[in-house]
């Protein structure tokens, strides 16, 4: 193509000389609206001298074969599903007829407004036109150029073939009479263009091809398959977001209470965890209402005694008590036992109320030294208003006493004498059980067993010695002499003569006795019988127990009450024995018969 600045007017036409255009060159052209010169030659244009009538049947005709053909081969490719290769229907038939030349003139460009609808080019020229095609090996554009996408679609012919598909119209096409309807298109088209100034309008015309499409390419069958499955795939995915974007704020909901849920357990946790640590030293206020009971045990800790507070709800907790029990150094004089307490008092009240004097619920019994079991299950009694028929059926019972292993199975002397306390509900046998116990630990303390085996004795003989000399005398300081009568006169083969273990036989107070009850024969009638009684006639003290175990030395043989405060005459002669034996009856001692 020639140099745009070399162009005639925009009506003209220039012969573009040997070869083909370019499509690039073919587009410049159309959207100028000048168009070279189609020689004979190259047989792609219209006839010169041919009318515009003329040209546009051409064209229709050469268009309708054209669409026939496409819709063949669009058949064909439809009917082979394994063809995957796209095809591009032909751009324009071929030329079987050659035209006469254009007018010298040139032909005149109908503007974009005048053209119809049915002028505009058909989709299948648009990629020859923008790829730029070739011309055919005739020199004209009338060869057949790339295929179209099997796409079917109504192709719209426009009005000048120059620029449309290049098509040539044949000899019959161009004498074919114009139908009316296109005629009055034509003259409506010419009376637009006249308006319009024809082609001098300054702006240029649109080309067909981007009219029809924008410039994008047409997509065959696969590709519109292809686009389907994307298409509801897209869908499926915009419907599942459409789900998640539903469920999303219950999943938010959902999501925060758990949290909460965690949070809240994180807290309470926490709180119970640092209480477990470190308790809150909770107090009650006041002197407390009410009555309750408390033991404390023997070897309590202070804690210890507040842990027992707490659980009789005397206290709140063990802080505040123990507290202000180490800030009073006579908390330590806090004896085991049960006390009268009240309920829900403070730290402070509780420590004040165990401290007082008589808060402590207990029975005291007091076993005098000399005491028979039947005087001690009397006394306890008594003082603990325990029935005596349960206390004798204890006694009697002393398999359960604990008693040691060298006694014979009899309870007397083994009671040992002392001052106890009994808490309420204390059952007779663990009153006696406690007596066994502490003749046990007194004797383990004086080394009672191994000490008698050293002057030939069992336990159980220095047993019933001490409480024979237990019952003689009231004066600790005679009580080794007293041994050593005893101990002479059983080495000596004289009977003891101790009437006290007759009295005792005889269930009867010494100073009751009579000279029958003298002259009786009983086990314990020490005046007829040598030896030593069968049992222990009482409850031996300490200083009795010592005595036993370690009598004075000499020769004494005999003793009698010499005066009221219980002083004896002791003398291994027996003239001066009964010398004083008289004294004693005559001052009333109540010293018996000799």
């Amino acid at each position: 193509m020639s140099d745009p600045t070399d162009r005639p007017s925009r009506r003209g036409r220039h012969t573009t000389g040997e070869g083909g255009t370019s499509a690039a060159d073919f587009l410049a052209s159309y959207h100028t609206g000048e168009f070279a010169a189609i020689t004979d030659e190259q047989a792609t244009g219209p006839v010169a001298g041919q009318s515009r009538a003329e040209r546009r049947r051409a064209a229709e005709e050469a268009e309708a074969a054209r669409r026939a053909e496409e819709r063949a081969q669009l058949a064909a490719l439809r009917d082979d599903e394994d063809d995957q290769v796209t095809r591009r229907t032909p751009l324009s038939a071929p030329a079987t007829t050659e035209l006469p030349a254009p007018p010298a003139g040139g032909i005149r460009a109908t503007p974009p407004a005048a053209r119809s609808v049915a002028s505009r080019p058909a989709p299948s020229s648009l990629p020859a036109l923008i790829l730029g095609a070739s011309r055919s090996d005739t020199g004209g554009v009338g060869g057949r150029g790339p295929e179209l996408y099997d796409q079917e679609r109504d192709p719209i012919p426009v009005e000048d073939p120059d620029a449309d598909t290049g098509r040539v119209l044949t000899d019959e096409a161009s004498a074919a009479p114009e139908p009316a309807a296109v005629v009055h298109h034509d003259h409506h088209a010419d009376h637009h263009a006249d308006d319009h100034g024809h082609a001098d309008h300054d702006e240029p015309p649109a080309h067909p091809a981007w009219d029809q499409t924008g410039g994008l390419d047409v997509i065959g069958a696969d590709a519109e398959e292809e686009r389907g499955r994307r298409g509801r795939k897209a869908r499926a995915r915009a419907g599942k977001t459409r789900k998640r974007r539903a469920r999303r704020p219950i999943t938010i909901v959902v999501s925060l209470l758990v949290l909460a849920g965690i949070v809240g357990g994180i807290v309470v946790g926490g709180q119970w965890l640092f209480t477990k640590i470190n308790p809150v030293a909770e107090d009650y206020t006041g002197q407390g209402t009410g009555d309750v009971q408390v033991r404390v045990a023997t070897g309590d800790s202070l804690t210890a005694i507040g842990r027992t507070l707490v659980e009789a709800d005397v206290i709140a907790s063990t802080g505040p008590f123990v507290d202000a029990a180490q800030a009073n150094p006579a908390s330590t004089g806090i004896q085991p036992g049960v006390y009268g307490m009240r309920l829900q008092m403070s730290g402070q009240a509780a420590l004040d109320l165990l401290l007082a004097p008589d808060t402590r619920l207990f029975s005291r019994v007091t076993i005098p030294e000399g005491f028979t079991v039947t005087q001690v299950l009397d006394r306890l009694s008594e003082s603990t208003d325990t029935p005596i028929a349960d206390l004798q059926a204890a006694a009697a019972d002393t398999a359960s006493l604990g008693l040691p292993s060298w006694s014979t199975g009899q309870l007397e002397g083994f009671l040992y004498p002392a001052t106890y306390d009994f808490e309420p509900e204390t059952t007779p046998t663990e009153m006696l059980q406690r007596m066994v116990a502490q003749f046990t630990e007194e004797t383990a303390s004086i080394d009672f067993e191994s000490r008698a085996a050293a002057i030939g004795r069992t336990p159980y003989e220095v047993l019933t010695i001490a409480s024979m000399i237990q019952s003689e005398t009231l004066q600790d300081a005679e009580r080794v002499d007293v041994s050593q009568v005893i101990y002479n006169r059983l080495a000596q083969g004289i009977p003891l003569g101790i009437d006290a273990t007759t009295a005792y036989g005889l269930g009867k107070n010494g100073n009751d006795l009579t000279t029958a009850d003298l002259q009786s024969d009983n086990p314990f009638n020490t005046r007829n019988r040598l030896g030593l009684p069968p049992t222990p006639i009482s409850s031996p003290g300490a200083p009795s127990l010592e005595a036993a175990l370690a009598p004075s030395t000499g020769d004494l043989l005999f003793y009698v009450l010499e005066d009221a405060e219980g002083n004896h005459f002791f003398t291994n002669n027996i003239d001066d024995f009964n010398a004083a034996r008289q004294r004693c009856a005559d001052a009333g001692l109540g010293c018996g018969a000799g």
